[in-house]
């Protein structure tokens, strides 16, 4: 019988990691500059493993294996052909990461045989009031322009910068260049890929003392040059009902503020879900009886054969729910 799964969590060191991600998630380890918690990854060498109950030990490659449609749905199973469809991750970034761009799925499987990567994001916390983003382009450009500005280093002139604050949402369809800002610390939701074109990174240099490479040439072909006036999410926060932030081809996702318990009908939905816990805490109980707990910095899988789910706040808790 198939139950609701938590993984381990794959931390990854980062030239622009920060120290918050092992408090957030109360974890008992040493590890420095913590940029990202991969909380579920299918990503061939960083698959997660479950941490708990008859399936522990078992990565999520495995898990497809065994369970197939009954854990991702069925028309998700034929149609990522077997692969579990979604990467979820904690960023936290003390520096700036680099200015990039991801391929969409037709460059993407025609270069790397991958899927592309289309992705959101959700601001958990903004340092203070001292955070900031790029996300689209502000004005239009040609590619020969995109080439020039890479070779004078002024692309972040074309970008739209954005001041951040906690509960902001941005989505970046395959092709939109951005980047992550110093003290942004968020949820990310994006399609099971690992494949970044890196444009500009300020001219860091690494541990080592050399400058990481650049993709300036794949770039240009993976850009989206069209350019929008605002690339921000806006919706209303509400408490005890679903808000939806984003339905795209690869993802629909909602965020959660509740102070009462609710309960969640899946009976008509063919997926698996996924809930972020962003603040707070609840306890969980699905149609089989199976109760977790779930509290800030944890992730939890739902198989698809999940048919209902009853949530039980510990006064309040915060949370992402996601789909395909």
């Amino acid at each position: 019988m198939m139950y609701p799964l938590k993984f381990k969590p794959i931390l990854k060191s980062t030239l622009w990691g920060g120290e918050r991600i092992i408090p957030f998630k109360q974890l008992d380890c040493q590890q420095e500059q913590v940029g990202e918690s991969w909380e579920i990854s299918d990503v061939p060498g960083d698959e997660s493993v479950v941490a708990d109950g008859a399936d522990a030990g078992k990565n999520l490659t495995q898990l497809m294996q065994e369970y197939k449609e009954k854990l991702v749905g069925k028309e998700n199973y034929q149609r990522f052909q077997g692969k579990f469809p979604l990467l979820i991750k904690f960023i936290d970034a003390k520096q700036d990461l680099s200015i990039q761009v991801h391929p969409n799925d037709e460059l993407a499987m025609k270069r790397h045989q991958s899927m592309g990567k289309t992705e959101m994001w959700y601001i958990i916390d903004n340092t203070g009031g001292k955070a900031h983003l790029y996300s689209g382009l502000k004005k239009k450009i040609t590619p020969e322009e995109y080439a020039q500005m890479i070779e004078e280093n002024t692309i972040c002139d074309a970008l739209d910068k954005y001041d951040v604050q906690p509960g902001d949402v941005f989505f970046l369809p395959a092709g939109r260049i951005h980047s992550i800002g110093a003290g942004c610390f968020l949820a990310e939701i994006q399609q099971t890929s690992n494949i970044t074109y890196r444009i500009y990174d300020f001219n860091r240099r690494d541990k080592n003392g050399n400058l990481r490479e650049l993709h300036t040439e794949l770039s240009k072909d993976a850009i989206d040059y069209t350019v929008e006036n605002d690339y921000r999410t806006h919706y209303t926060p509400r408490k005890d009902e679903p808000v939806e932030l984003v339905s795209c081809p690869y993802f629909t996702t909602s965020v959660y503020n509740l102070t009462e318990s609710m309960t969640m009908d899946y009976s008509e939905l063919d997926s698996f879900v996924i809930y972020i816990c962003m603040k707070g805490s609840c306890t969980v109980t699905d149609n089989e009886g199976n109760c977790i707990s779930l509290k800030a910095g944890e992730s939890v899988l739902f198989p698809a054969t999940t048919q209902n789910l009853e949530v039980v706040p510990n006064g309040e808790v915060s949370f992402l729910e996601t789909y395909v």
